[in-house]
C-alpha cells in the first residue's frame, strides 16, 4: 500500500518528489523569496504496519548542513508527544526510518508550534489578572503583531521569541515563561511584577511561522538582521517592536532562539558594541552564572565566539538593544539536537524542556532583578 504525504497546513513544509510504497523522496521548500530552508513538518497517512523510509534529498544545500549530523527528526501520532525517530545523514540525504504503528503520523524538524496554538497562548495569557494586550500593527500577510504587558515596576524587561519562525522551541520557552509570570501564587513572579514591567512578544514572525519558513518573514527577510534600520516594506515586525521599545526603554532583554548545530543550551551576549560598559558585562555574567546554578540544562562552556571590541553587528537585536538603551541584552539558544550535557534518547531536547527552561529563566531573573 502506498502512503500519502501532505504539508498543506499551518506551519507545514515539504515537497513530494516521489513515493513508492512505504518509501518516499522529499524536498524541503525554501522560504519564500529566500534560499533559507531547514524546517520541515509533514503528515504521513496509510502507513500502519509499514517500515517507512523518508529521504529528504536536498539536505546538502540547507541553511545549516552542519546541523544534520547527529540530528534526529521528531515523530508523533497525536501531535502532543514528539519522540525522536531513527535518522541518518549521508551524501546530502537526510533519511528518516520509522516503523509505523498508526495510520496517521506527523514528522517535524522540532515539535511544531502552530499559529493556532499561538492564538490560544495570547488569549489565555491576556485573560489573566494584570495582563494587558495590544496589537503593535500588522505583518505583510495581515496578521497582528501581538504584544502583552504586565507588572508595575520601573525596570523595563523585554522578552521576545521566534524572529526565526522555524525555531519553534522559542515559543515553547515563552509558554513556560508566561505560565510562571502569570502565576499569582508564585512568590518570584510576584516580586518581578512589583519591580519590573514586562513587555512580551511571543512570536516576532507570524507570517514565517504560518508559511512554514525556517528563518524569514513573508518578504524573505531575516528579521534578526533588520534592527539597525527596519522598514515597513521589508521588516514591519521589527519596526513595530523597536518603536515600542523606544517608547518604554529597555533595561533587560532576552531574544529566544534555537541553534541547528550546537547540542547545548547557551547564551550569547553583546561583546563588541561601541557603547559597551563594564556594568553591562558584569550583569550579563551574573545572570548567566545564576541561570547555570538553577538549571542543569544550561551551561557556559559551549557557544558562539565573542566579537572583538567595536566589531559587534548592530543589525542583530541583542547588540542593537544593548548599544541603543544600555540594556543587559542576550540571545538564548536551545538545540534542535539533544542537550549533550543531559541527553534523553527518547525525546531529545523537547518542547517540555524548553518550557521548563523558560520558567527557570524567570527564576534567575528574580535573583538579579535588584541589580538592574
Amino acid at each position: 500500500m502506498t502512503v500519502r504525504i501532505s504539508a498543506r497546513f499551518d506551519t507545514g513544509n515539504i515537497r513530494v518528489v516521489g513515493v513508492d510504497g512505504a518509501q518516499a523522496r522529499l524536498e524541503i521548500v525554501p522560504d519564500h523569496r529566500s534560499d533559507f530552508y531547514q524546517w520541515f513538518y509533514f503528515r504521513v497517512t496509510g502507513a500502519k504496519g509499514q517500515a517507512l523510509q523518508l529521504d529528504i534529498v536536498n539536505g546538502a544545500n540547507a541553511a545549516y548542513p552542519g546541523g544534520w549530523p547527529g540530528y534526529r527528526a521528531r515523530v508523533s501520532d497525536d501531535r502532543i508527544a514528539w519522540r525522536q525517530a531513527e535518522t541518518h545523514y549521508a551524501d546530502g540525504v537526510l533519511s528518516i526510518r520509522h516503523q509505523a504503528a498508526s495510520d496517521t503520523l506527523w514528522f517535524a524538524y522540532f515539535a511544531p508550534y502552530s499559529m493556532e496554538r499561538h492564538h490560544d497562548l495570547i488569549a489565555r495569557t491576556a485573560a489573566q489578572p494584570g495582563v494587558s494586550y495590544r496589537s503593535l500593527g500588522q505583518t505583510l500577510d495581515g496578521q497582528e503583531m501581538d504584544y502583552l504587558s504586565l507588572g508595575e515596576g520601573s525596570k523595563q524587561v523585554w522578552l521576545y521569541a521566534r524572529q526565526h519562525p522555524g525555531e519553534t522551541m522559542a515559543e515553547w520557552w515563552m509558554e513556560g515563561a508566561l505560565a510562571r509570570l502569570t502565576d499569582l501564587h508564585d512568590p518570584a513572579a510576584r516580586v518581578l511584577r512589583r519591580e519590573a514591567t514586562f513587555h512580551i512578544i511571543a512570536n516576532m514572525n507570524p507570517d514565517g511561522s504560518r508559511r512554514g519558513h525556517l528563518r524569514t518573514n513573508a518578504a524573505g527577510v531575516n528579521l534578526n538582521r533588520e534592527w539597525h534600520e527596519p522598514t515597513p516594506e521589508r521588516s514591519p515586525e521589527v519596526l513595530a517592536v523597536r518603536n515600542r521599545m523606544d517608547e518604554t526603554g529597555v533595561s533587560f532583554a532576552m531574544d529566544i532562539h534555537g541553534d541547528e548545530a550546537i547540542p547545548y543550551v547557551f547564551l550569547a551576549g553583546f561583546e563588541g558594541i561601541p557603547n559597551w560598559t563594564d556594568r553591562q558585562g558584569e550583569l550579563f555574567g551574573l545572570y548567566a552564572e545564576t541561570l547555570a546554578a538553577r538549571s542543569p540544562d544550561f551551561q557556559r562552556k559551549h557557544g558562539y565566539a565573542k566579537a572583538s571590541p567595536g566589531t559587534a553587528n548592530l543589525t542583530m537585536s541583542t547588540n542593537q538593544l544593548a548599544n541603543r538603551f544600555g540594556a543587559v541584552a542576550m540571545t538564548l539558544e536551545m538545540p534542535f539536537k539533544d542537550n549533550d550535557d543531559l541527553p534523553d534518547p527518547e525525546f531529545g531536547w523537547s518542547a517540555e524542556r524548553s518550557m521548563r527552561l523558560g520558567a527557570d529563566c524567570i527564576g534567575a531573573l528574580h535573583q538579579v532583578i535588584d541589580r538592574l
